[in-house]
């Protein structure tokens, strides 16, 4: 049984991400579902964000995992790095999906994140984990130990795998089952075109 923090957290997920479509609607990793969970549009409002945060801390502390800051893929990780470091008193940062061409050039940002430090990866509704795998090989980059990984929802078991065989710890928040929802099955992977 979830603990009220977890609960509510799931009933945010029900009620305001989770919505059924007549029509099949393609995912980020391709797969198509008439099931689509809107994260960012459910955690807007911040008595919400800080449910979804502070149940995020109570699970990755119930299991003894310390972080010094949080963060993730832009733009399912945005606010939910921040609320994290917010409830708490950690700090954040965000992964871009590329880096940046001016400036700075950085791919993260917010917190300079390097060696010796234990970050709480984050992403808001995972498929595959494709995003939030992208964003750990950018944080492994620097130096930095990835202490566990977080999602609201994972809406089938690939990443739950990736992260086993990885060895760091994953708490999705909410399955795809307690959602009421069919699990997700990615497409297979095309074949890569010939180097000739």
């Amino acid at each position: 049984m979830p603990s009220p923090l977890r609960a509510g957290l799931q009933q945010i997920l029900r009620t305001k991400a989770l919505s059924h479509r007549d029509e099949e609607i393609q995912l980020a990793c391709g797969a198509m579902s008439r099931d689509f969970i809107d994260g960012k549009e459910a955690f807007a409002a911040w008595q919400d964000l800080k449910v979804a945060c502070e149940a995020i801390v109570e699970a990755v502390g119930a299991a003894g995992i310390e972080f010094d800051a949080a963060g993730g893929p832009t733009l399912g990780a945005d606010a939910l790095a921040v609320g994290i470091a917010a409830v708490s008193n950690k700090r954040w940062f965000i992964v871009r999906k590329r880096q940046k061409g001016r400036g700075t050039a950085r791919r993260i940002e917010g917190l300079r994140i390097g060696r010796g430090d234990r970050v709480l990866l984050v992403e808001d509704v995972v498929t595959t984990g494709g995003s939030v795998l992208d964003a750990l090989d950018a944080v492994r980059q620097t130096g930095a130990e990835v202490a566990a990984a977080v999602t609201l929802a994972d809406r089938g078991d690939t990443a739950t795998d990736a992260f086993a065989d990885l060895g760091i710890p994953y708490f999705p928040m909410a399955t795809y089952a307690d959602l009421g929802i069919d699990p997700v099955v990615p497409p297979p992977m095309a074949e890569a075109p010939s180097a000739e």
